[in-house]
């Protein structure tokens, strides 16, 4: 294998991973830094296919307003109409039956469902159009950090391998978490042990055809929208799914359940059979998937999915998207979390070039992001799994969580701009209160579905049943519909909650022992 000479490979920042973070970072630093030298090295000859396809309304503002790609999105991918939840009960036969929860109306404000193969490449294409060099299919096999001094990298790129220096790495790796890894950052998040299987699909039923329509007449009249556009959620006790459609025709299917409430079909069939026989119990999924058929070649399996880097930055280094943290797909969370920390990054590096002193800047990007990562996952996803099967309790933090998500993160950067996607959610003292609010009806919720399960009482609700929203304006009569949910909550506490108030805390069913989580290809 031969080696190059390390004098001309010397950059101001090396990008590990060429996707949308990667790409991203890139962008925004060659804009704010005329001359800057930008590396950007990725380990696929072509990025492929991911799970998050689904874009919310921070995420959509940072790939339109902040990445200029409106047109793009428009042309190539599709416009989304919000979000809708689908529930069943023993007493539901059909997807007529099934309790519904979404908008009434469409949308006011973009977000959208994009192939991510095709948009991260069209991202690489512009950051590299903009100034970035581009290095692939290549990978990085060697990091050494050095504060405020020149990172070194070594990089095997076919039969070569190639030493690398700058002053800065950002770490875009995703899943692959280079650094975190490395360094012994990386930490799983065992209170949340959830797991995934997803594959893409064709000949799923149009949620919109005249067929369903005229076999479902109650059902089609009443909305006002489209619901084929929507990412849909099939879901159930401890576990949902999503149906996002792609440009084309093809629809991605995943199931993602805690693995403390599910026993996952450990048959020998291939995964997407097992997705396929497990969606086809609901009713929804038994009329959606009835002729559909899977991509063999497309299928993809992954247990434990949330974890987390206790280091995000440092004198030299900084971690974006994925290779900082990941969640859970619910609500579409990720591509939000790439929008701030690339933003955060780029800014950080920015500031050094332009003299400033980063010591304390690097102090409070780790502060404020384990910060909003912590609270992030307390205020809306710890326990969820337990009530998300239940269509009241659920349209009452759909509606709570929507409306503060609202209120509290999308308006900042249409009030400020660009700039308010440097503060991570929930790292500034002003929104603490709306972080105790938001994580104590999580944990009221769950604690009331913990009861019922006991009771042998889940579900009650959840057969012909409709939660029909509005929509949001970020204007203050949104103000109206979180005090509405309010008083739902606090109707159901003094019908039901109140048996919880002054029993011992229920614990959580145990979490499984640890399985090695596959690692994908980088964001």
């Amino acid at each position: 294998m031969n080696q190059t000479n390390d004098s001309a490979a010397a950059y101001d920042v090396v990008i590990i991973g060429g996707a949308l973070s990667g790409a991203a970072t890139a962008t925004l630093l060659l804009r704010h830094n005329p001359g800057i030298r930008v590396l950007i090295v990725e380990k696929s000859a072509t990025l492929a296919r991911r799970v998050g396809e689904a874009t919310v309304e921070v995420s959509a503002y940072f790939m339109g307003r902040v990445l200029g790609l409106t047109r793009y999105l428009n042309e190539s991918h599709l416009v989304k109409q919000g979000l809708r939840f689908w529930f069943q009960n023993d007493d539901v036969k059909s997807l007529g039956e099934a309790s519904e929860l979404g908008g009434r109306y469409q949308v006011r404000l973009p977000s959208y469902l994009i192939d991510r193969a095709t948009f991260d490449e069209e991202a690489l294409r512009r950051a590299c159009s903009a100034g970035a060099e581009l290095l692939r299919p290549a990978s990085v096999t060697k990091v050494e950090l050095c504060a405020g001094g020149k990172q070194a990298l070594t990089v095997k790129c076919g039969d070569i391998m190639k030493t690398v220096r700058a002053r800065w790495i950002v770490d875009a790796s995703g899943v692959a978490a280079v650094l975190a890894r490395k360094e012994g950052w990386w930490r799983q998040n065992t209170e949340h042990p959830t797991a995934a299987a997803w594959s893409r699909w064709k000949g799923v039923k149009d949620w919109d055809s005249r067929a369903l329509a005229e076999k479902y007449p109650e059902f089609a009249s009443a909305v006002h929208c489209a619901r084929g556009t929507a990412t849909n959620h099939v879901i159930g006790d401890g576990w949902w799914s999503w149906w996002i459609p792609l440009k084309g025709g093809d629809v991605s299917v995943g199931v993602v359940f805690d693995q403390r409430l599910v026993d996952w079909p450990r048959d020998g069939a291939g995964i997407g059979d097992r997705v396929k026989s497990f969606l086809m119990r609901h009713p929804v999924g038994r009329e959606m998937l009835a002729d559909a058929r899977c991509d063999e070649g497309d299928v993809h399996w992954r247990r434990n999915l949330a974890y987390y880097s206790t280091i995000f930055a440092g004198d030299g280094f900084v971690l974006v998207g994925d290779a900082a943290a990941f969640m859970d797909p619910f609500y579409s969370p990720g591509m939000d979390w790439i929008s701030f920390t690339v933003t955060a990054a780029a800014e950080l590096i920015s500031a050094e070039r332009r003299g400033e002193a980063v010591a304390e800047r690097i102090g409070r990007h780790n502060r404020d992001f384990a910060t909003s990562h912590r609270s992030w996952f307390e205020a809306v996803y710890k326990d969820k799994y337990e009530y998300m099967g239940e269509w009241d309790l659920m349209s009452v933090a759909f509606r709570l969580d929507l409306g503060l998500y609202y209120l509290g993160i999308v308006s900042q950067p249409f009030k400020y701009g660009e700039r308010a996607l440097a503060i991570p959610p929930f790292s500034v003292p002003m929104s603490r209160p709306v972080f105790h609010l938001m994580r104590a009806y999580n944990r009221r919720f769950a604690r009331i579905a913990r009861r019922r399960r006991s009771v042998n009482a889940l579900g009650k609700t959840n057969r012909g049943r409709r939660c029909l929203i509005p929509g949001f304006t970020l204007k203050g009569g949104d103000i109206s519909g979180i005090l509405g949910a309010m008083a739902a909550w606090l109707r159901i506490e003094l019908t039901e909650g109140w048996r919880t108030w002054w029993r011992p805390q229920m614990p959580a069913v145990e979490p499984p022992a640890n399985a090695t989580t596959p690692v994908s290809a980088g964001e």
